[in-house]
């Protein structure tokens, strides 16, 4: 089975987290944490630096990694590395996607989100992300 790694933002402001809507492929019109594939010699970090200017046009700091999830699509395996961030400014574009929105946890549940994406959601619902179990991937 092809594999597929990835990194992926969720980018936070005050209590609300940053969702964005696909606009093309198989998976239309879900929801997703944005990011994508890391290059050859790129840092995670510096994927999701690079990914966020180009999806976006927005600049982010990566301040803490949250989880890395491993999912069976049906004609891939994803690993998503998952790392929670901030906005530096409050520019942002949708360069690729078709809608966004900025969700509350208890909104997280209103979107339809894509598969692996959804155990995210589990994880921020959770509040795993207080240094609680995942090892860095690095």
């Amino acid at each position: 089975m092809k594999q597929i790694e990835v990194v992926a933002a969720i980018i936070r402001k005050g209590d609300r987290i940053f969702a964005t809507q696909r606009g093309y492929g198989e998976w239309k019109d879900w929801w997703e944490f944005p990011g994508g594939k890391m290059e050859a010699g790129e840092t995670p970090e510096e994927a999701l630096v690079r990914e966020i200017r180009e999806e976006l046009s927005a600049e982010i700091s990566v301040d803490e990694f949250l989880c890395t999830v491993e999912y069976d699509y049906p004609k891939f395996h994803l690993t998503m590395h998952c790392y929670l961030c901030s906005l530096i400014g409050e520019a942002l574009h949708l360069n690729e996607h078709e809608a966004a929105k900025w969700l509350a946890k208890d909104e997280l549940d209103s979107v339809k989100w894509l598969p692996a994406d959804v155990i995210v959601v589990q994880t921020i619902k959770r509040g795993l992300h207080q240094g609680a179990g995942a090892a860095d991937p690095r």
